[in-house]
């Protein structure tokens, strides 16, 4: 693993920054402010909005990273029950994760019980964390990952920017995202570059150009309205 550090961002929530590769897991203009906005409000609040029916969801993320998206899912699972499967290629040191402070951020013993039962969760198992959110964490990269396809609803589509992680961001991935979603799913990512959005619509997806979270102009979202 290179060398990480731990960083502030400006809502005062944690990030982490790998400076070999000037990249950060979040956006510095807030971590947890760009995690609610763009994979649940935009994400899950959208899916719920657009299929007020269904009651269980399956979101596939892809990056765990430091469990922020995991943890802020799981404390909004109330009314719909979430099965959540993260991958991850390179876990994070327990070390890191301890100097994290989201869960200062979220003053209550609960939201601090489930931060420590998804980083506690064991890898390659499905656990329950709470009534409402069952979590799979997985140690693999996006080429291993092959599970049946049309099985998930939501992609948290978190990798490092096209810049630093190209081939994260290629066709052939994409393409393997949009199996992997049920018809009706949703696609979304922090990304908007031009040539992602253009790939996006390639493999299929119809995509929508939103509005992005503090410091970012735009966002992406695409739909599976077509099965494979």
């Amino acid at each position: 693993m290179p060398d990480i550090k731990v960083i502030e961002t400006r809502d005062g929530s944690s990030s982490l920054l790998i400076p070999e590769m000037n990249e950060t897991y979040h956006s510095t203009h807030g971590a947890i402010t760009e995690s609610e906005y763009v994979f649940l409000k935009m994400g899950v609040d959208h899916f719920s909005e657009t299929r007020p029916d269904q009651k269980e969801i399956e979101i596939l993320e892809i990056g765990f990273g430091t469990g922020l998206n995991a943890w802020l899912t799981a404390l909004a699972a109330r009314q719909l029950k979430i099965k959540f499967t993260s991958i991850e290629k390179f876990p994070l040191e327990a070390s890191l994760i301890d100097q994290l402070n989201y869960k200062e951020k979220k003053e209550s013993e609960e939201s601090k019980r489930i931060f420590e039962g998804i980083h506690s969760a064991e890898w390659e198992k499905e656990c329950q964390i709470t009534d409402e959110f069952h979590l799979t964490k997985i140690k693999t990269d996006i080429n291993e990952f092959n599970p049946s396809a049309e099985s998930f609803d939501l992609i948290y589509f978190d990798a490092f920017a096209p810049s630093k992680q190209p081939e994260m961001w290629s066709q052939e991935v994409l393409k393997k995202m949009y199996d992997l979603l049920k018809t009706g799913g949703v696609f979304v990512t922090y990304c908007a570059q031009g040539q992602f959005k253009r790939d996006l619509k390639a493999v299929g997806f119809v995509t929508e150009e939103l509005e992005g979270p503090p410091g970012k102009k735009e966002m992406t979202r695409g739909t599976k309205l077509q099965p494979n």
